[in-house]
């Protein structure tokens, strides 16, 4: 794509500063960093910032930061409004991040290292889009930046939406659709030859808001998914074999969807993690240590999905909900700092259900750096295997709109 080729043109600073001359030196400019996992929105909050930057006059250049942190070491930046129109527009449709994004450790010096080099660039306003160890990093940033009068704004990203006190972050919308989307389709597939278990294995660590959504699937009884295990329910393998078996016997198939980040009793993984680095744990593979549960322990043919990545970033099962709330985070975290507001993270309050309405909050973001929030005890089910309906309730809007219809009748 043209996109896919312009973010690569890297301009060298003094060029930039001779080609805009008075400009540069007149006015103050504003760099966007993404940090993290990406999303299928994430690229909206840029177009936002970008967008809204436009719009006023104290702004100078609009810098993207290309590689993360990373990129801001090595002064590696677009300045975009080096890029057409028409390709800012493609962002909305592009997926994962197109200036790219990084999980780079950092140490406290880096802090006034990165200081040093806003200073140098004439960047006062900082936009850090990202999730929980972003906006850790974000407010780190933003300790060290405001004796400079550089002001920083965290923008919410994360499909695992587990960002505390917003109603819900920018990503997860489109998450949940796909997770939603693609059971629906494994469930039919499954239930028009019921020979076997499926156990779908979705994505999160410790907060089991993207399993839950599975839950949107359900459309009779019958149908799947007839398990839902989140990671805030200690795991019972002997639980989940009996109704597994149960299912089987009724339905002659199953479908369970459970969490990557399962914990027996004791709080350890149901699947010892292959490797841990800082917040990172890579896990092992827990719908093939279901699946393998089955057919040893039940005698049942069994198999194990796992979308993994394949639902961070999928444009087609993007929300539009999620699009424009993810264009709208951008563009306010945008106005705050302009504004001259920092250490703060642009939040969503749900104002109505039905019809469905949210507003911008402003929350300090020392309340929000690594504090993750899980489910909360009102959406998942008493039994502790699948979601309630005030669960299902909340999420629908998020998913922008019902998902797609079919007919079944083999009944």
């Amino acid at each position: 794509m043209k996109w896919q080729k312009s973010i690569k043109r890297v301009f060298d600073y003094s060029i930039r500063i001779d080609r805009k001359g008075a400009r540069n030196n007149l006015k103050s400019n504003l760099l966007i960093i993404h940090g993290g996992g990406p999303t299928a929105v994430i690229n909206s909050s840029l177009y936002g910032a970008i967008i809204e930057a436009g719009k006023h006059e104290e702004i100078g250049c609009v810098y993207g930061a290309l590689g993360g942190t990373a990129g801001i070491f090595k002064e590696n930046f677009i300045d975009f409004a080096t890029v057409p129109q028409h390709e800012l527009e493609l962002l909305k449709q592009t997926p994962a991040s197109s200036i790219g994004t990084s999980r780079t450790p950092l140490m406290p010096e880096d802090y006034e290292t990165m200081i040093s080099i806003f200073i140098k660039h004439n960047i006062k306003y900082v936009l850090f889009n990202g999730g929980n160890g972003s906006m850790d990093t974000c407010g780190k940033l933003y300790h060290a930046a405001k004796k400079h009068g550089i002001c920083v704004v965290g923008i919410p990203k994360t499909i695992d939406n587990d960002i505390a006190i917003t109603d819900h972050c920018p990503g997860y919308g489109s998450a949940a659709r796909f997770i939603a989307q693609t059971v629906t389709e494994i469930s039919q597939d499954v239930r028009s030859m019921p020979i076997h278990v499926c156990i779908i294995e979705a994505m999160g660590r410790n907060a089991g808001w993207i399993t839950a959504a599975a839950a949107l699937a359900k459309k009779d009884e019958e149908a799947g998914p007839h398990l839902i295990y989140l990671p805030e329910i200690a795991f019972d393998e002997d639980a989940f074999l009996k109704d597994v078996k149960s299912l089987y016997d009724k339905y002659g198939h199953a479908v369970v969807v459970a969490s990557e980040g399962l914990k027996k009793a004791d709080g350890t993984p149901i699947v010892d993690p292959i490797f841990q680095t800082g917040r990172s744990t890579y896990f092992g593979d827990v719908g093939a240590h279901l699946a393998e549960l089955v057919i040893k322990k039940l005698g049942i043919k069994a198999r194990s999905e796992k979308p993994g990545i394949a639902g961070r970033s999928s444009i087609p099962y993007q929300s539009s909900v999620d699009r424009e709330e993810a264009i709208l985070a951008g563009a306010e975290a945008c106005k705050a700092a302009i504004a001259e507001k920092t250490g703060i993270m642009i939040g969503f309050k749900r104002v109505s259900t039905s019809p469905y309405r949210i507003e911008t909050i402003e929350i300090p973001i020392e309340d929000v750096m690594l504090h993750e929030r899980p489910m909360p005890k009102e959406f998942i089910s008493e039994d502790g295997k699948s979601v309630t309906a005030k669960f299902v309730e909340w999420c629908k809007p998020l998913v922008g709109g019902e998902l797609p219809q079919f007919v079944w009748f083999n009944k």
